[in-house]
């Protein structure tokens, strides 16, 4: 048979699941064991066999999801990303320096970073939330209201993210599950469809997954966001993640400034003067610490 092009819906041990041009997917096995390993959301070409497939060759990235792993090396869980979507609600209280690490996050991907307001119809009724909202839309981010349960703002939501690769993160609690169950149609029947192709009977939830959209593009849900780290990532990629931050420090005294004791620091001076919010500086001091040298 000749070879086909496919999308890696899910990857784990020693094979991957593809999903061919037709939606149809197939177990498939990496040819040899050396080189880059498949994850989800790759592009492969794949041969088929009498019984599943084996992959030939994996077409070139255009951005991964890594996060570090026991040894802070780092590890590809998705790759071919276009849009972050942070999921936000009044209940539980946003969690700033996990938006923050969002935010880097999909700086250093070069990602398009969407905030989806949930639960929007006591959002409108929470100042904390409000002020929170303008800020990160002052950087320059899009945000959307609506509500995963009624159904609120998600024609804006699909207009948005029509034909793109989507993942979601936030907190636990914010309404993630019902944003996913609203954005793919008949959920549970696709994960079916995905642990029959594996011929392991179940899928698991620790599993990076691609579930294709009816209009197309796919949603990834990742485990491994919902706790990542960046001490994969340089501290100068994390400062790029906070652009009212990094425009300031190039006005300190010392090209090393720590933005702490040292004198004539432009950031204390921004932070003096209400430029700048002390929570950021607080946050990319703590996900600099998390970080490795360049």
């Amino acid at each position: 048979m000749s070879t086909q092009q496919g999308v890696v819906v899910t990857s784990t041990g020693n094979h991957c699941i593809v999903s061919d041009n037709h939606g149809a997917l197939h177990r498939c096995q990496l040819r040899g064991r050396r080189g880059q390993r498949p994850v989800c959301g790759d592009w492969v070409s794949w041969q088929p066999l009498e019984q599943g497939g084996v992959i030939e060759s994996i077409s070139p990235r255009r951005n991964v999801l890594e996060r570090g792993d026991f040894r802070g090396h780092p590890r590809a869980l998705a790759a071919n990303i276009d849009r972050l979507l942070l999921v936000i609600a009044p209940v539980p209280k946003p969690d700033r320096l996990l938006m923050d690490r969002y935010c880097v996050l999909a700086h250093a991907m070069s990602l398009d970073l969407t905030i989806w307001v949930n639960k929007a119809d006591i959002a409108d009724e929470d100042d904390a939330l409000t002020q929170v909202i303008e800020q990160y839309a002052a950087f320059g981010l899009t945000t959307l209201r609506g509500s995963a349960l009624t159904g609120d703002g998600m024609a804006a939501l699909e207009r948005l993210t029509a034909g793109e690769s989507v993942i979601l993160a936030g907190q636990s609690g914010v309404g993630k599950s019902s944003l996913t169950q609203r954005l793919i149609p008949h959920l549970d029947l696709r994960i079916g469809e995905i642990s029959s192709a594996s011929g392991q009977g179940r899928h698991t939830t620790t599993e990076t997954t691609r579930f294709a959209r009816p209009q197309g593009g796919a949603l990834i849900d990742s485990p491994g966001v919902r706790t990542l780290r960046l001490d994969h990532l340089s501290p100068r990629a994390v400062l790029h993640g906070f652009p009212e931050i990094a425009s300031v420090t190039q006005q300190c005294r010392f090209r090393d400034c720590h933005h702490s004791q040292e004198p004539d620091c432009a950031v204390k001076a921004a932070i003096a003067s209400a430029a700048i919010d002390p929570q950021r500086l607080e946050s990319w001091r703590t996900l600099t610490a998390e970080s490795t040298d360049d």
